[in-house]
C-alpha cells in the first residue's frame, strides 16, 4: 500500500506556505507519480507581510512554489481571509471547504493536525474534519507549532522530492526572516523522519481517517 493508492488530492493549506512546509515532500512524490493535486490556500497573510515587500507577494509566491511542485495553475486556488481571525470566521471557511468537497471530490486531504497552536491552522483542522469526514485525512507536521503530535503514517521520500521541496520554499522571499524556512532545518527536518523507519528522508503524518 502506497500513498499513490489516491487519484485526487486536496492539501488544505491555512496560509500559503504551510502546506510545503507540512508536506511538499508528499506532494512532489504523487505530482510525480501522475497524483492530481490541488492546493487551497484560504490566506495570504497580506498583515504579515514584511513592509519592504508588496501587500500582495505572497500571491505570487505561492504560485511560484506550487509550480515548482508541479501543481498547474489551475489546480491552485488561494482565497483571501484575514492572517489571524479564522475562529471568527470558521462558518465561511466551512462553507467554502463544502464546496471543494463538492466540486473535487477528493479521495485524500491533507490538512494541519488539530493540536497546532496556531489559531488559524487549528480552525482549518477543525472544519477540515467537517467538511470532509467521509474521506481519508491525513494531518501534515509543523513542528514548531506541534506541542504533541501522533507519528502515525510516514511518507518515503527521495532526495529528489526533498529538493523540490526546498526550492519551492525558497520561492518565499518574503519570508527569509523565519527561520525555519532554512534549507539545513527543512532537509533536517526529512532526514530525522526517514531515520524513523529507517529511510533516507520521509514526512510524517496523523491518521484522522483512512478509507481503503
Amino acid at each position: 500500500m502506497t500513498i499513490e493508492q489516491f487519484k485526487n488530492v486536496l492539501v488544505l493549506a491555512p496560509h500559503t506556505d504551510d502546506g510545503e512546509f507540512g508536506c511538499g515532500g508528499t506532494m512532489a512524490r504523487l505530482i510525480e507519480n501522475g497524483v492530481k493535486v490541488t492546493y487551497a490556500a484560504f490566506s495570504t497573510a497580506a498583515k504579515s507581510v514584511p513592509p519592504e515587500f508588496p501587500r500582495d507577494i505572497l500571491r505570487h509566491e505561492v504560485r511560484a512554489a506550487t509550480s515548482v511542485l508541479g501543481i498547474p495553475e489551475d489546480d491552485l486556488l488561494v482565497f483571501d481571509f484575514e492572517v489571524r481571525t479564522f475562529p471568527t470566521v470558521r462558518q465561511d471557511i466551512l462553507d467554502q471547504m463544502i464546496v471543494l468537497q463538492r466540486d473535487l471530490a477528493p479521495d485524500c486531504v491533507l490538512m494541519p493536525a488539530l493540536v497546532d497552536l496556531h489559531q488559524d491552522h487549528k480552525t482549518v483542522a477543525e472544519e477540515g474534519l467537517r467538511a470532509f469526514k467521509r474521506t481519508t485525512v491525513l494531518a501534515y507536521e509543523i513542528p514548531w507549532n506541534n506541542l504533541t503530535f501522533h507519528q502515525q503514517a510516514y511518507v518515503r521520500l527521495d532526495e529528489r522530492h526533498i529538493d523540490k521541496k526546498v526550492a519551492a520554499l525558497a520561492c518565499y522571499k518574503s519570508q527569509d526572516h523565519r527561520n525555519y524556512i532554512r534549507e539545513d532545518y527543512i532537509r533536517n527536518v526529512a532526514l530525522t523522519r526517514g531515520i524513523n523507519v529507517g529511510y533516507e528522508f520521509a514526512e510524517v503524518f496523523e491518521v484522522y481517517r483512512w478509507i481503503l
